[in-house]
């Protein structure tokens, strides 16, 4: 048997804000924009140059869902992204104003650093040591 998680749904409170900070900001490939209804859109973005895993932002429609935006997991890191730079991409991230919630560390995995995204869910940004895989 063989499967794989292809995407994950992250509760965004606005399509346009959401795509602007994950493609702008942190230089994720738009996938699909497609409008189901009035209200409702398949927004679909990954990591650039990954083949992998992506986010389907999907906009809060209720109260209980907008109350989940931005604490997806109670406060817990939520997404981790491997990069073959932390650096880079921490200048990046620097550059955007973007949140950092603990500074790069070298840790024994690579270097790592926590940040939010717009709604402040955290992320791990992961520079694996080699040993490790990217």
């Amino acid at each position: 048997m063989r499967q794989q998680i292809t995407q994950i749904a992250l509760a965004v409170a606005d399509y346009d804000e959401a795509i602007n900070f994950y493609v702008n900001k942190l230089g994720f490939d738009l996938l699909e924009d497609t409008v189901l209804s009035e209200t409702k859109r398949w927004v679909r973005v990954r990591p650039k140059g990954s083949e992998g895993c992506g986010l389907l932002l999907a906009k809060a429609a209720s109260e209980e869902q907008s109350s989940r935006v931005g604490n997806q997991t109670g406060g817990r890191v939520f997404l981790f992204l491997h990069t073959d730079d932390l650096d880079r991409d921490y200048q990046n991230l620097l550059q955007h104003n973007i949140t950092i919630v603990r500074p790069p560390s070298v840790e024994a995995f690579g270097k790592v650093l926590v940040f939010a995204d717009l709604y402040g869910n955290l992320w791990d940004l992961i520079e694996p040591t080699a040993t490790t895989g990217a």
